[in-house]
C-alpha cells in the first residue's frame, strides 16, 4: 500500500511540499546542481503572477554522481514533460517502471502518479517543464496557458493526443532536446524581460516539438482514456492502493464529486467496473487493507489500524471483519484465519 494524496481531491498545501522535500534536501545539501523557475510549492527562482501565467515549474538539474535519494511518488497539477539528456536513471509511473537512457522523454498528465528514481536518482542531467492545463480528470477538456502560441487546431491535436494515449516513456526528437537546451541556457544566463521571452520561445518551441513527435510517432488512440468511466476506474484504483485516499471520510455523494459527477452516473459506472455498490467496495478495500496491516505491522494495535483505515469505531471494524474473514482481527492476526 502506498501513502500519496487521495486522487482528484485537494491535496493542500503540506501534502504538496511533502512530495518535493527529497530534492528541496538535495539542494539545500548541495548534492545536485540545480537551477529551476517555479511557482506556489515548486522550487525554484519565483515566477511573478503576469510571467507566464499556467508554468509552474521549469528547470534542470545535473546530479554528478549517482544519489542516495529519490522522489516519492506524486501528481503534478498540470502535464509534466521531462528529458533526460545525459546518464541514466530508472522512471516510475502509475503500475509501471521504466529503464531511462540518454534522450527519453517522459510525459505524465496531472492524474498520473510517478517518480523519478526506482527508488533512487543516478547520475544525468534531467530537463522538465510543468503546465497547467486546466483539468485534473481525464475527462476534463484541456485549457493551454495564453502564452501557447499553437493554432487552434495543433493545439486541440495536441490535447487529444496526449489525453488519448497512455504511454509515458518516448524517444525525444532532436527538435525537443534543443528546445530545452535553449531553455536551459536562458535560465543559466539571462535574468528580467530577457529571460522570460526566451523561456517563452523555447516553451513554444517544445509544445510543437511534442506535437510533431507524437504525429510522427502515431501510437494508438483509446478514447475510453478520456472518458468519466476512465475517471472512475482511477478513483477506484487509487482508493484501493492508497493508505490516504480509502482511509479518508467518504460518503456516496464525496466520491461522486471527486470524479466530478452525480451520484446515479458515479455508482452505475461503479458498479459497472466493480460489480458491487460504490460505499460496499470501499468497505470490501478497507477489510482488505486491514487484514494486510493486521499481519504486517503486529506492533500496531487492532484499534489502531481499524481507525487507520477509514472505520468509525473498533466495534463496527471487529463485527465487520469476522463477517468477512469468519474469524476476529485478532484470531487473523495469530493465524487462525479461515479463508
Amino acid at each position: 500500500m502506498l501513502r500519496r494524496p487521495p486522487l482528484f481531491r485537494d491535496r493542500g498545501p503540506t501534502s504538496r511540499v511533502d512530495a518535493h522535500e527529497p530534492l528541496l534536501a538535495s539542494i539545500r545539501a548541495g548534492k545536485i546542481d540545480f537551477h529551476g523557475l517555479g511557482r506556489g510549492h515548486y522550487p525554484g527562482d519565483r515566477l511573478a503572477p503576469d510571467q507566464l501565467p499556467g508554468l509552474l515549474s521549469l528547470g534542470y538539474w545535473d546530479a554528478r554522481g549517482d544519489q542516495d535519494w529519490g522522489m516519492d511518488f506524486h501528481r503534478n497539477e498540470g502535464v509534466e514533460i521531462c528529458l533526460l539528456e545525459t546518464g541514466s536513471m530508472r522512471f516510475a509511473v502509475d503500475q509501471g517502471s521504466y529503464p531511462l537512457g540518454p534522450g527519453d522523454l517522459t510525459i505524465t498528465r496531472p492524474w498520473q502518479a510517478h517518480r523519478q528514481g526506482d527508488p533512487r536518482i543516478a547520475a544525468g542531467r534531467l530537463h522538465w517543464a510543468t503546465i497547467a492545463v486546466g483539468a485534473r480528470r481525464p475527462d476534463q477538456v484541456w485549457r493551454w496557458p495564453r502564452w501557447n502560441l499553437l493554432a487552434p487546431g495543433d493545439t486541440a491535436e495536441l490535447s487529444r493526443r496526449l489525453r488519448l494515449t497512455a504511454s509515458p516513456v518516448w524517444r525525444a526528437s532532436p527538435e525537443v532536446v534543443r528546445s530545452f537546451q535553449r531553455m536551459r541556457a536562458a535560465i543559466a544566463d539571462e535574468t528580467g524581460d530577457r529571460l522570460i521571452s526566451r523561456v517563452a520561445v523555447g516553451l513554444n518551441e517544445l509544445l510543437l516539438g511534442v506535437l510533431e513527435l507524437l504525429r510522427t510517432e502515431n501510437r494508438a488512440e483509446r478514447p475510453r482514456l478520456a472518458s468519466p468511466e476512465h475517471s472512475v476506474e482511477l478513483f477506484l484504483g487509487d482508493l484501493r492502493t492508497n493508505l490516504n485516499s480509502f482511509g479518508q471520510e467518504w460518503t456516496l455523494a464525496g466520491m461522486a464529486a471527486a470524479c466530478g459527477m452525480g451520484t446515479t452516473q458515479f455508482s452505475r459506472l461503479s458498479r459497472r467496473l466493480t460489480n458491487d455498490s460504490p460505499l460496499r467496495y470501499l468497505n470490501f478495500v478497507r477489510l482488505e487493507a486491514a487484514a494486510r496491516l493486521l499481519r504486517g505491522e503486529p506492533a500496531r494495535s487492532v484499534t489502531d489500524i481499524a481507525f487507520g483505515c477509514g472505520f468509525a469505531s473498533s466495534q463496527y471494524f471487529a463485527n465487520q471483519f469476522r463477517r468477512h474473514y469468519g474469524v476476529t482481527p485478532t484470531d487473523y492476526r495469530s493465524g487462525s484465519a479461515s479463508r
